[in-house]
């Protein structure tokens, strides 16, 4: 043993990679089962020992879910957990759809470069593979780094820098990021066929963008956002069925 480390640079990185995303599931699952209260301060050190990742991981996690939206800082340092309304959340996923949607119809009638169309298709061809065998941890962490990145080239592929970069604002709304439920995807048992369904539509959409079919293009990237729409109920029957004190919910529900 010569203490030197042999691992190939993109193997570490790609482990390193795989363990934020554990990470960040992991939190996501933490909050949206209530075990971590609206308002509650996140010690960085507990969800090392919560979690069995090291502080770095957890570190990046806690910077992504604050730039979702899920959690804030505090002035004394470290983030919170934020509270939203129902009605929060739904317009936040209305307004990423529609975003885009008309992402995907710029895509369509002003046409997209080769690569750009061999990197779109290259992430659904990964995500099927993914979705053949076993929905192990792993094969999660990958598939929210396959989606996230289908998303992000679906929004450059606009040619407009302005709708690329109001995408990317709205993901730091409430649960308005790509794979925000994608936790909720991993422990429903239904969740392979949610994913296919979702799957299908990236594909649709992209046939759509390749034919030059704008308006088809726009109406499916929409209807895609709807699957958001049913993790939302899931989330809210699981807060539902779990406790009967409201003020413990981290959604609150629409005031009458």
């Amino acid at each position: 043993m010569n203490g030197i480390d042999d691992t190939p640079a993109s193997t570490r990185a790609g482990s390193a990679a795989s363990q934020t995303v554990k990470a960040q599931l992991g939190l996501r699952e933490l909050i949206l089962g209530g075990e971590l209260a609206p308002g509650e301060r996140i010690s960085e050190l507990g969800v090392v020992e919560r979690l069995g990742v090291s502080r770095t991981p957890v570190r990046a996690a806690l910077m992504r879910l604050q730039e979702e939206g899920l959690l804030e800082p505090i002035p004394s340092g470290g983030y919170a957990v934020r509270s939203f309304s129902e009605s929060e959340i739904r317009d936040s996923i209305e307004l990423r759809g529609t975003l885009e949607g008309l992402a995907a119809r710029l895509a369509a009638e002003r046409g997209i470069t080769h690569s750009m169309f061999r990197d779109l298709h290259d992430c659904i061809d990964e995500i099927d593979e993914l979705l053949v065998g076993e929905l192990s941890e792993e094969t999660f962490s990958r598939y929210v780094e396959a989606n996230g990145r289908f998303h992000r080239l679906l929004a450059a592929a606009s040619d407009s820098e302005v709708v690329a970069r109001q995408i990317e604002k709205i993901a730091t709304l409430p649960f308005a990021s790509a794979s925000a439920f994608v936790v909720v995807q991993s422990l429903d048992p239904r969740a392979r066929e949610t994913l296919i369904v979702a799957q299908a539509q990236h594909r649709a959409v992209l046939e759509a963008i390749g034919s030059r079919e704008g308006a088809r293009a726009e109406a499916l990237m929409r209807e895609h956002s709807h699957i958001a729409h049913q993790n939302l109920k899931r989330v809210l029957d699981n807060q539902r069925a779990m406790t009967k004190l409201i003020g413990g919910n981290l959604i609150r529900r629409n005031p009458r």
